[in-house]
């Protein structure tokens, strides 16, 4: 087999994995590797979950697929799950996180439209991410995804993250919506100020405007929160999840409440794949283990365990400028672009992956053991402190 046939998408990939089993993966040649990445953000519970997979074997051996023409019992349990759990009151069901955010702003759009708006505006942030669908790739405030597929669509302000002045600044009588992230994952684990989203969440309220989350990254459980929302104690009119939603299908949710749940009406909007019986029925395992286990509170208990260990081996290095995370999403900014690290970390069995040029980002599975968040500290620190003695 080889790579000719792919697509070159992803630059050069040197290892191929077999095999997965809870916080480690096996490439070809019978390696063993420490995931610290888990799939970006998306296998929380681990590698080859033992309920998830039976799970999948005993959907896939009752029904795979309907359409959206007709309803099955996994899609209506997980709706009212996730509506309990968020506070919600409706769910749309997408393949992706950047379809659940092509979702929600089809709705900021069309809300913007019934209001009488004929060009709807929704504000979203400097270095965000939220997803490389055209509409998705334009929300995004990272020129640099973007570059050679102009032209882009209008609608989109980007401001400052974390600055409710830049924002007001930046309202006009189109603004409908503002998007962001709890929490900035690709954008290098970028932490607001903790009553940044109290603050959005008044300013539209004063506006009439959608507060709508996209939390594909910070959602279930990452955070120590089921959802990075919950840490504020407040109600977003639209929040979007997926990755670690089903813990490796490939599952999307657009969720809203009030006048935003009532804005997608029969012949708007739609998805074959979407919420399909199997995929359901494996984010419901996912859910309840979530849940059961407490996977919020160890999610909280271990990420606070590595920020401790990198503030006391790596906080004072003349080459760390800043040591950042909310539970299990942990971000190490360096005074110096760092990508050559990921294949350092991987030549000593490590998974990690740098992004923003020079934020080393964490993203282990939330099932991570206090041994296997040593190993990660100690490696992860050993490569920052040879990257240091090299000047």
């Amino acid at each position: 087999m080889s790579t000719a046939s792919i697509m070159n998408t992803y630059g050069e990939r040197k290892l191929t994995f077999t095999k997965g089993e809870g916080c480690y993966l096996w490439d070809k040649q019978g390696n063993r590797y420490l995931d610290a990445l888990s799939g970006i953000a998306v296998c929380g519970l681990g590698h080859a979950h033992p309920e998830v997979a039976q799970t999948i074997a005993e959907q896939a051996s009752t029904l795979l697929h309907t359409s959206n023409l007709y309803l099955t019992d996994p899609g209506l349990e997980l709706a009212d799950n996730l509506c309990a759990e968020t506070g919600m009151e409706k769910v749309f069901f997408s393949n992706s996180g950047a379809e659940a955010n092509e979702a929600a702003i089809k709705i900021a759009r069309k809300y913007g439209n019934d209001k009488g708006i004929t060009k709807p505006v929704i504000i979203t942030m400097d270095g965000s991410f939220h997803g490389r669908t055209m509409a998705t790739l334009t929300a995004t405030g990272n020129s640099k995804v973007k570059t050679g597929f102009t032209p882009l669509l209008e609608g989109f302000v980007h401001v400052p993250y974390d600055n409710i002045d830049e924002l007001k600044a930046a309202a006009t009588s189109d603004v409908v919506a503002v998007l962001v992230e709890p929490v900035q994952g690709e954008g290098g684990v970028n932490i607001p100020a903790t009553d940044y989203l109290n603050q959005l969440r008044e300013l539209c309220d004063q506006n009439d405007w959608l507060l709508m989350l996209d939390e594909i990254q910070t959602g279930n459980c990452r955070t120590g929160r089921h959802f990075a929302f919950q840490h504020n104690q407040i109600q977003p009119d639209v929040v979007t999840t997926a990755k670690g939603l089903g813990n490796g299908l490939p599952i999307g949710a657009c969720m809203a409440r009030g006048k935003a749940a009532e804005i997608l009406v029969p012949g708007t909007h739609g998805s074959t794949y979407g919420g399909n019986p199997l995929v359901c029925q494996g984010a419901l395992t996912v859910q309840k283990v979530l849940k059961r286990d407490r996977i919020d509170s160890k999610a909280m208990e271990t990420g606070n365990y590595l920020l401790d260990s990198f503030n006391q081996a790596i906080g004072s290095s003349a080459l760390v400028k800043e040591i950042r995370g909310m539970g299990m999403m942990i971000g190490i900014e360096l005074t110096m672009d760092c990508p050559e690290l990921v294949g350092k970390a991987a030549d000593k069995g490590l998974l990690i992956n740098v992004t923003a040029g020079s934020v080393i980002r964490l993203l282990p599975p939330l099932t991570l053991s206090k041994q296997q968040a040593d190993d990660v500290a100690e490696i992860v620190s050993s490569l920052v402190n040879e990257l240091e003695a090299q000047g």
